[in-house]
């Protein structure tokens, strides 16, 4: 197991579970290709300007029938249908870098992109990759009021909070 990061501070957190951590970026990993049996690439790509590059990066790394496993928030979580019913901005978007504006929340949390179940298949299959399946996931933050509804969306992954995809290379 490798641990990759562009910051330090988090390869320096990671090394206290990991064998291995070293720095990278998604542009360029410094593994060689067909090398990985699996990547897990958990609540990154919502992050990313180039996130095809960061596809494609995953996919030369990946051996032949190797793992994605992928994790992003749900622009169509159910809550964010309700806000955007309202008027309000979703959840997990952003409007700015520096302040929140327009939606819950307190905290600026860096998206720059949002996926649907529907665009990320999609988006994962162009990018040379077998969807092996699509579940939902809880979010923590929602309020404790209604994390029994969170967790009964997750039976539905088109209104589930979190997105969690497994996908093979082909």
């Amino acid at each position: 197991m490798v641990g990759v990061d562009w910051s330090q501070d988090a390869l320096t957190r990671a090394s206290t579970h990991l064998p291995y951590t070293v720095r990278g970026e998604l542009t360029a990993l410094p593994l060689r290709s067909a090398s990985a049996d699996a990547v897990l690439f958990s609540e990154v790509i919502e992050h990313l300007v180039d996130p095809d590059t960061a596809l494609a990066e995953i996919r030369r790394v990946l051996r032949p029938g190797g793992h994605l496993m992928l994790s992003t928030p749900n622009l169509a979580a159910w809550y964010n249908r309700a806000l955007l019913l309202a008027g309000v901005q979703p959840v997990f978007s952003e409007v700015s870098l520096r302040a929140i504006h327009g939606r819950p929340g307190k905290e600026v949390v860096g998206h720059l992109r949002l996926y649907t179940p529907r665009a990320l298949r999609e988006f994962v299959v162009a990018a040379g990759f077998t969807v092996v399946g699509l579940k939902g996931a809880p979010f923590h933050g929602v309020p404790r009021a209604l994390r029994s509804l969170d967790r009964l969306a997750c039976l539905r992954p088109q209104l589930a909070s979190i997105l969690l995809l497994h996908a093979r290379k082909t």
